[in-house]
């Protein structure tokens, strides 16, 4: 049986590889995104499978117009991919509040508008999926990335909760945490070069240097692999919570998680201390 989906950040990159591998298997696809121009390529191949919708993630009512539009127009809605949003690099002292407001609006905000505005139509149906892209920056941190990694822990966090909450009407979610995958940048071109602070400093300098050799030694993923891969995901009857695309980042991540069990363990004489029972006896 087809699927309906409902695309933020259809454009291009990932959203736009979700998109027409979903129609390319004749799926119907509501595809959003800021400048509807840039879906008309689908238009002209697919016609009315896809319906291209403008759509700015961070105007609330706008989302919860452009959802019902699309539940409308298809009479149901089955997938729903949270995709919009883009990297804001700086280091924490060289954000602006509109850096990190900017941020928050397109990569949480956002995400937590769509989600707000499909979840009547879900529950009535009885079923749905909800995918949120999220990003290995969601399960660690590296200097330069406060603002971006603080959004996408934010979503982690949101959307473990929402899958908890919605289960119980048949509603499935699903986090996936990309690695590196070769696609075009999106808001921001050349990401490491946004946040400067005014003057130059050498060391928020190093640091971006380092980052941009962290970045290029891990492998590029093949964003059509990860297309067709989603599309498992959402055949799935019993869909993980999250999922790796990637495996460019596991070793990294395994070690990090390592570290913090580590850092808690040795810590329990000062958390004892805090909860004043050091050196009592149990029981």
């Amino acid at each position: 049986m087809s699927k309906v989906w409902f695309v933020t950040g259809s454009s291009r990159g990932l959203g736009r590889n979700f998109v027409e591998a979903a129609l390319s298997r004749g799926d119907k696809v509501a595809a959003t995104a800021r400048n509807a121009g840039s879906l008309d390529e689908l238009v002209t191949e697919y016609g009315g499978a896809v319906l291209p919708l403008a759509l700015d993630v961070t105007d609330k009512e706008a989302v919860l117009e452009t959802v019902k539009r699309a539940k409308e127009h298809f009479g149901r809605l089955d997938v729903i991919v949270n995709n919009a949003g883009y990297a804001q690099i700086g280091a924490i002292e060289e954000l602006t509040e509109q850096h990190l407001r900017d941020q928050f609006e397109t990569n949480m905000y956002g995400a937590v508008w769509v989600i707000q505005a499909a979840l009547p139509h879900l529950r009535e149906q009885g079923a749905g999926h909800i995918i949120q892209l999220s990003s290995v920056a969601g399960l660690i941190s590296m200097p330069l990335g406060g603002a971006y990694q603080a959004s996408k822990w934010a979503l982690e966090t949101l959307n473990e909760t929402l899958a908890a909450e919605v289960a119980e009407f048949g509603i499935k979610v699903t986090v996936i945490e990309p690695a590196g995958f070769a696609t075009r940048s999106g808001k921001n071109p050349n990401p490491l070069d946004n946040g400067h602070m005014a003057e130059a400093n050498p060391v928020y300098a190093g640091l971006r240097e380092r980052l941009a050799k962290v970045m290029g030694k891990q492998p590029a993923g093949d964003p059509a692999a990860a297309a067709r891969t989603l599309l498992k995901i959402v055949d799935s009857d019993n869909p993980p919570l999250r999922v790796l695309f990637g495996q460019g980042f596991y070793p990294m991540l395994q070690q990090v998680y390592a570290d913090r069990l580590k850092t808690w363990a040795d810590g329990q004489d000062l958390s004892a201390e805090a909860h004043g029972t050091l050196g009592q006896e149990a029981g």
